[in-house]
């Protein structure tokens, strides 16, 4: 019997109404901070849990390698899942964009995606929805404009990227599966992402703005980005673009303001744009001097509640952890 939580109805259902046992979501890239933290809460929600890892694979496990020419281990065992979370991608700021690493990032991305797609649309009941990670880099650079899921892409590495990432699960779409794609802003967590990379600095009375300080940036606290996907996969009426940010984007000034804040210090430091240029390249301008004013209106309509909706609340959480 399927699962009711993933029947098309009218509203999403209750935990409680959940039948577990009655199958099982597929996780990719379960170890990253966002897959840990998807993790943590499929398991509370009293979701079976089935993870796609390139390791030798263990319990609930299936091992894959997610490279040209590669795949996923027996397949047929994918039979009987009811939701899949796609998690992919080398992270865009881990290193300076050289030719081998913008390789890396696309082929990250788009192998993966199209494998799995491929395999979710080849089984004979095929799951019925598929979530997978996209990002706010869709839109580019985009000065004060107010984008939502409907904005056109912007130009540049990151929009391409981006727009290819989500083509990717055509396969599944093709299928009949239910693709939504999460446009994931800044995350916010203590154990991952920018966040712990910035706290030190910040910690020292270092921080400072980035540039002029007024490009937008649009971020979302972890615990609400893995809620939002859990709501993304229960809730029938949403498919496509979903943009994964808090109701209220700051600048990068406002941002780091925030910030100092947080840890009680001053945050003086400029970091002037050409510096910045000299220093990262292109990702200067791609993803550190760029203003995304991204509003997250499918998500607010669908009806979820975001449980840090400011950027005190979400800043708050995680330096308290990072403690």
């Amino acid at each position: 019997m399927p699962d009711p939580v993933l029947q098309t109805t009218t509203k999403p259902r209750s935990v409680n109404e959940l039948h577990p046992d009655a199958g099982a979501v597929l996780l990719s890239g379960a170890s990253g901070m966002m897959g840990r933290a998807i993790a943590r809460l499929l398991t509370l929600e009293k979701y079976s849990l089935l993870k796609l890892v390139r390791r030798a694979a263990g319990e609930s496990e299936m091992h894959w390698n997610p490279v040209p020419g590669g795949g996923i281990d027996d397949p047929q065992r994918l039979e009987g899942i009811q939701a899949a979370i796609h998690l992919s991608g080398a992270n865009v700021a881990a290193h300076r964009w050289s030719a081998a690493w913008k390789r890396e990032m696309a082929e990250s991305r788009l192998q993966s995606t199209q494998i799995l797609s491929q395999a979710l649309a080849r089984l004979k009941s095929p799951p019925a929805v598929l979530v997978a990670a996209s990002a706010i880099g869709f839109y580019g650079d985009r000065g004060e404009e107010i984008l939502e899921e409907d904005s056109q892409p912007g130009t540049g590495l990151l929009p391409d990227l981006c727009s290819r990432w989500e083509a990717a699960t055509h396969p599944a779409r093709q299928a009949g599966i239910r693709v939504v794609h999460l446009r994931l802003g800044i995350v916010l967590g203590a154990k991952g992402g920018a966040l712990p990379r910035m706290l030190p600095l910040f910690r020292l009375g270092l921080g400072g703005p980035l540039g002029s300080g007024r490009q937008w940036m649009s971020w979302i606290a972890e615990a609400d980005a893995a809620a939002a996907f859990l709501f993304a996969l229960r809730n029938p009426a949403l498919r496509g673009p979903v943009n994964a940010v808090a109701p209220q984007p700051v600048t990068n000034a406002e941002f780091t303001r925030e910030l100092a804040r947080a840890v009680h210090r001053p945050a003086f430091m400029k970091a002037p744009a050409f510096a910045l240029r000299l220093a990262f390249g292109q990702m200067a301008d791609e993803a550190l001097l760029a203003s995304a004013h991204v509003l997250p209106q499918r998500l607010t309509d669908a009806g979820f509640s975001f449980t840090h909706p400011t950027l005190a609340a979400a800043l708050a959480a995680a330096t308290t952890v990072q403690r």
